[in-house]
């Protein structure tokens, strides 16, 4: 029987988690809306599934049990996050305050960067594989590991939410600080991405 009283608010605290994904959610909603960063943040989700459903197979300790594959599983990510943090401290140059409240990127181009961003972070499939088998029920594995992803993928929308709603409110009340506020989002991303790079190798569970 699944711990639902532990998991959900364990569970929740992760998703809320100020990461690369949800930073990009809010910028997406600053820049085009609430509806947009929803819709752009779907391309996170339809990752989330099949690194659920990896992560019940047990092949997501493969990047715990293996240091090369986790080394240039982190390189790649963080090489990845540091380039999108570059690409929007450069773009902030160029922002017209006026005219930012319109949406300024394609929905292609932003639902392929929310999916690219959940993927190339090596640290929410072993979130998946270290954290899900703490709560789930021996004798009902498949059940009990699909109803925690459910749980997972719903309480993320929230989060999703949560954070473009609050990019979207910031850039209302502080439209003349766009450019601003779109550097310090890039910093944040570097930052993440730096802090990828010396994450340590994960203790199988």
């Amino acid at each position: 029987m699944i711990d639902w009283i532990i998991f959900l608010p364990a569970c929740f605290a992760l998703n809320v988690a100020c990461g690369p994904s949800n930073l990009l959610a809010m910028t997406n909603g600053a820049r085009s809306g609430i509806g947009f960063a929803q819709k752009a943040a779907i391309g996170r989700l339809m990752v989330f599934v099949p690194m659920i459903a990896v992560s019940a197979l047990g092949f997501g300790l493969i990047l715990t049990a293996s240091p090369i594959v986790f080394g240039i599983s982190k390189l790649i990510g963080a090489a990845y996050i540091i380039w999108i943090g570059v690409s929007l401290w450069r773009s902030a140059k160029t922002i017209n305050p006026d005219e930012f409240l319109g949406e300024t990127t394609s929905m292609e181009s932003a639902f392929r960067t929310e999916a690219l961003v959940a993927l190339s972070n090596p640290k929410a499939i072993l979130t998946f594989a270290a954290f899900f088998p703490q709560f789930v029920a021996v004798e009902a594995y498949w059940q009990s590991y699909a109803l925690l992803g459910v749980a997972f993928l719903v309480m993320e929308a929230v989060a999703i939410l949560a954070y473009a709603s609050g990019g979207q409110l910031a850039s209302t009340f502080a439209a003349s600080n766009i450019p601003t506020l779109q550097r310090i989002s890039a910093a944040v991303m570097c930052v993440f991405g730096a802090l990828i790079l010396v994450t340590p190798q994960p203790i199988a569970p």
